[in-house]
């Protein structure tokens, strides 16, 4: 599933200022660890647009930044042409998955929409919850959540 030479992934969240800056900056590191940033083009996005230009959530930054992830990623909306530019389209929860099945603008498009918690093994969770009123422990937990999906996101991409 390579659109070209490499493999083009986005994740995305509704404000594009929590999970899915934190799944790209997790997958980002995954990818440089593993010495394949070669084959691989990470981004993250936001159902809504309401941060656009903004960096992530400053809790997420330092919950990240602890965990070692540096999250600098500016808030952008999707739009049409992440589904030509992608080659999967990683929603994380059941509302984010509708919105961008919707938006895709064909059916093979929408083949790309996957949902990050069909990665997870190890936890029975169906969504990566939106850590935003959740306080330090939400931000913790979906960090877990966000490297055991990314790690098997990764591997199952590299197989």
């Amino acid at each position: 599933m390579k659109i070209n030479d490499k493999h083009k992934i986005l994740f995305v969240c509704l404000g594009n200022i929590c999970r899915s800056p934190a799944a790209q900056g997790v997958f980002q590191s995954i990818v440089d660890s593993e010495g394949a940033a070669a084959g691989f083009e990470v981004d993250s996005a936001g159902t809504y647009s309401g941060h656009q230009g903004q960096l992530p959530d400053r809790r997420m930054r330092e919950a990240a930044a602890r965990r070692g992830y540096m999250l600098t990623h500016k808030a952008r909306p999707v739009e049409m042409t992440d589904f030509l530019d992608s080659d999967v389209i990683v929603a994380m929860d059941d509302a984010n998955y509708e919105d961008l099945m919707h938006l895709a603008p064909s059916v093979e498009d929408s083949r790309k929409v996957v949902k990050m918690a069909d990665y997870l093994t190890t936890h029975s969770i169906s969504y990566i919850p939106d850590p935003y009123y959740m306080g330090a422990e939400g931000f913790e937990l979906v960090l877990d959540l966000l490297e055991e999906a990314c790690r098997n996101l990764y591997n199952s991409l590299s197989e």
